[in-house]
């Protein structure tokens, strides 16, 4: 990637590897340019990211009197989308 000047700050912006592809980001003001395609392969990853972290449900046991309530569920933060684990 060639050297870029931030249009912002006119700050440096080095290469920055995320998800599989290289952005363009600022040292100063971490402003971040992302070219055509990587903005179209980050789209596709979230899509995916969307699609495989849906809902998981498993069939429900048969009730008999000797089962036990399950425990609490200690709820997980999860990241509400792709990009956001991308710039966590």
């Amino acid at each position: 990637m060639e050297s870029m000047t931030c249009p912002q700050c006119n700050g440096e912006m080095q290469p920055v590897q995320r998800g599989g592809v290289t952005i363009a980001k600022c040292g100063s003001c971490a402003g971040v340019y992302l070219d055509r395609t990587t903005l179209g392969t980050l789209i596709e990853k979230e899509t995916e990211w969307h699609l495989s972290s849906g809902p998981r449900t498993e069939p429900l046991p048969r009730i008999t009197s000797d089962m036990q309530a399950p425990p609490p569920h200690a709820g997980s933060v999860r990241a509400r989308s792709y990009i956001d684990e991308l710039f966590a």
